[in-house]
């Protein structure tokens, strides 16, 4: 049964305690959030893209999502609150001078600093490495630390000079707490978007309905032709039916202008059915065409 030999076993190897939690390395959850994509597990490269809950991804990996949402992928369940590309915002992102990129420490000959980003800050500096709180504007993208936000306080953005007001800050890989208000913001937002887009649709319905209306009081003259009957329309019994019946009654007939006695010569003659405008035989005109071997 073992302890052959005299060997003395420990107390370890006889009594099993309880299992130790595992716990995870800062830094490597740190580089998961900050310099992968949370939806492919690559590294994050331009453009860059966020959702309303602060998340990071590719622009290319959500593109892809989007239009097959039947394929197998790894951490859907992050991206189920992404309905279309509206639903993300391209980030203006800042880079830091100091970054030299991966290729730097392919021999690993070196020290890597494992907190060294590839932005920054633009107000303050302090690099997007995850140790700092950095936020996003909602209406342009821009990223900033939360130091630059509280510190320089102004409505206007730092970086592009888009206005912007206290709600329209989006924090980045923000705690649980900070993602059940943003999305309680995502969501007012939709339905804001939503009650819009009605609005719209009532004013233009609203506009085009009076429209109609006064087109159809407009008078209108129905000519009702029977047996014995000579143009009579339906107006007659209004005011003014008699101009309307005449009008009718020279439109439906084919009566040529020049038998109306009514007219007068002078009106007539304007017209090409007039005798002065008729040409005799010797006055109309004969059509030569002429061939090369005439000459």
């Amino acid at each position: 049964m073992g302890c052959d030999g005299g060997t003395i076993p420990k107390r370890h190897e006889l009594v099993k305690g309880p299992k130790k939690v595992e716990k995870v390395d800062k830094n490597a959850e740190l580089a998961a959030k900050w310099k992968y994509c949370a939806l492919s597990q690559e590294r994050l490269r331009r453009p860059i893209v966020a959702c309303g809950l602060g998340r990071l991804y590719n622009k290319d990996a959500i593109i892809e999502y989007l239009l097959d949402k039947t394929a197998e992928r790894p951490n859907v369940e992050v991206v189920e609150h992404i309905r279309n590309i509206k639903d993300v915002k391209e980030l203006n992102l800042t880079d830091n001078p100091a970054w030299e990129g991966e290729s730097r420490n392919a021999k690993g000959d070196c020290y890597e600093d494992m907190h060294r980003a590839m932005f920054i800050c633009p107000v303050v500096g302090l690099e997007m490495n995850g140790k700092h709180k950095f936020c996003y504007l909602h209406t342009c993208g821009c990223v900033f630390s939360d130091r630059a936000l509280r510190e320089v306080k102004t409505e206007i953005c730092h970086k592009c000079g888009d206005p912007f007001r206290e709600g329209d800050a989006v924090v980045l890989n923000g705690s649980k707490e900070e993602q059940e208000k943003l999305r309680k913001a995502m969501e007012e937002r939709r339905i804001l978007a939503k009650t819009g887009k009605k609005s719209k649709k009532n004013k233009t319905e609203t506009v085009s309905k009076p429209l109609e209306s006064e087109v159809s009081l407009e008078p209108k003259s129905v000519a009702v032709c029977g047996e014995g009957s000579h143009g009579v329309s339906s107006s007659d019994s209004a005011p003014g039916a008699s101009k309307t019946s005449k009008y009718t009654a020279a439109t439906g007939s084919k009566r040529s202008i020049q038998d109306m006695e009514e007219k007068s010569e002078t009106y007539k003659s304007l017209f090409t059915s007039h005798s002065s405008a008729k040409r005799t035989k010797n006055q109309l005109s004969n059509w030569v065409t002429h061939t090369p071997y005439h000459f």
